[in-house]
């Protein structure tokens, strides 16, 4: 569960935006959309965080920025050094030549390293990234601070400057790994990816806990590879089974949806009511083949508990499909785990079934820099009001301006 996400001189966010989406104890609540932000606490998130606004105003950015952060907790260590990290600055020259900070709390395990389940805390990730105009990438500061029950501040469990001098809580267990991560640390390398190359174990369960955010957004490639999507139906045969009790019950036309093996690769065919003989995915409607190639993000969320990030969910898909699907996430049968889903979106017909709680909005300002707010940010926004209406007609902003 994310609730707080700070971005700054990221893409097209050039100040720093704050994305708070806790939510307080006296909002009235429909049954499963809001989740316990973390045990013991009084606030709430929402499971599902829709970003509505212009073409090119930001929505893809706000995502990119989780997406990046994930990826960066992960796999840096295996980044080519100094190659550059795949992120972009504000394109201004003053921009370019400034840091590049970001900062997401979530809720974690208040004993990471207990052998079983213990309750849940905030933590606050924060990471901070040096001017292009030095010779490389360079983290200036790293940081991973938690509040355990009874503390009354954030508590810090390792924190990194400049220099790559590191400083960690004595339970993190570093040790003599102390010296080896100094020797090892590169200044455009995570400490947890790297940690994860010791087997540290502190460091694998937040690797694990990053690679619980799945998104369609991908860091370092254009685009996911087919062989992979289809390999990943082959091997696990729950997915498959969820696809097809799920596009049955959608209306896309599909009765299954087979993967067979072809001259030693993956093949997936669609069998459809009424045809003798199946359809190829490449034949396949963009629409059907959008939704199968979005599935295991959405099937993967919902059976651990994870962060689905998707930009443009809504493309090619049915606006009344739309509400189908995010009623997943409200549905504790098919959400047992407390998954959340991020998207970005343009089908304004979905804001008849949002909460103002549910509902971010990007603006560009006239520099070209993207502003991020809550609709319950706006003052005055009632409960019962129109979204729809109100959206298309200017009130809330985040429109196309044309002309």
């Amino acid at each position: 569960m994310i609730y707080r996400l700070e971005i700054e001189n990221f893409y097209s966010v050039r100040e720093r935006q704050v994305i708070d989406l806790t939510v307080g104890k006296k909002v009235p609540d429909q049954p499963g959309r809001f989740i316990q932000i973390h045990d013991g606490s009084d606030e709430r998130a929402p499971r599902v965080v829709a970003i509505y606004g212009a073409n090119a105003s930001g929505k893809s950015n706000v995502l990119r920025a989780i997406a990046f952060l994930a990826w960066f907790v992960q796999f840096s260590f295996q980044h080519k050094a100094r190659a550059g990290l795949p992120y972009q600055k504000f394109q201004t020259q003053e921009m370019v030549n400034a840091a590049t900070r970001l900062s997401i709390t979530f809720a974690g395990l208040e004993d990471p390293l207990g052998a079983e389940v213990s309750r849940t805390c905030p933590y606050v990730y924060t990471l901070k990234l040096s001017p292009r105009s030095a010779s490389e990438d360079r983290v200036l500061s790293e940081s991973l601070h938690y509040r355990p029950t009874g503390a009354s501040r954030l508590v810090r469990i390792f924190e990194r400057d400049a220099s790559g001098t590191v400083k960690a809580a004595s339970w993190v267990g570093l040790g003599r790994e102390l010296s080896v991560l100094e020797n090892i640390l590169r200044p455009d390398a995570s400490i947890i990816a790297t940690l994860g190359q010791l087997n540290n174990k502190l460091a694998l369960n937040f690797i694990q806990s990053a690679n619980a955010i799945d998104t369609n957004i991908l860091v370092t490639r254009f685009e996911r590879d087919e062989l992979e999507l289809l390999t990943n139906y082959a091997h696990n045969p729950d997915l498959l089974a969820a696809l097809n009790r799920d596009i049955r019950r959608i209306d896309l036309g599909v009765d299954q949806v087979q993967i067979l093996a072809e001259n030693g690769a993956p093949v997936a065919t669609f069998s459809h009511a009424g045809l003798d003989l199946p359809i190829r995915m490449v034949l396949e409607s963009h629409g059907t083949q959008q939704f199968f190639r979005i599935y295991p993000t959405l099937y993967r969320a919902l059976a651990i508990g994870g962060i689905a990030v998707v930009d443009e969910l809504d493309v090619a898909i049915h606006p009344a499909v739309l509400p189908e699907i995010l009623r997943w996430f409200s549905d504790p049968d098919r959400n047992p785990h407390g998954a959340q889903l991020w998207m970005s979106c343009h089908a304004v017909s979905l804001l008849d079934d949002l909460m103002k709680e549910e509902v971010l909005i990007c603006e560009k300002s006239a520099n070209g820099a993207t502003q991020v707010y809550g609709l319950g940010d706006i003052k005055g926004i009632r409960r019962d009001e129109n979204f729809l209406q109100n959206y298309l007609g200017g009130v809330y902003g985040g429109i196309p301006s044309i002309g």
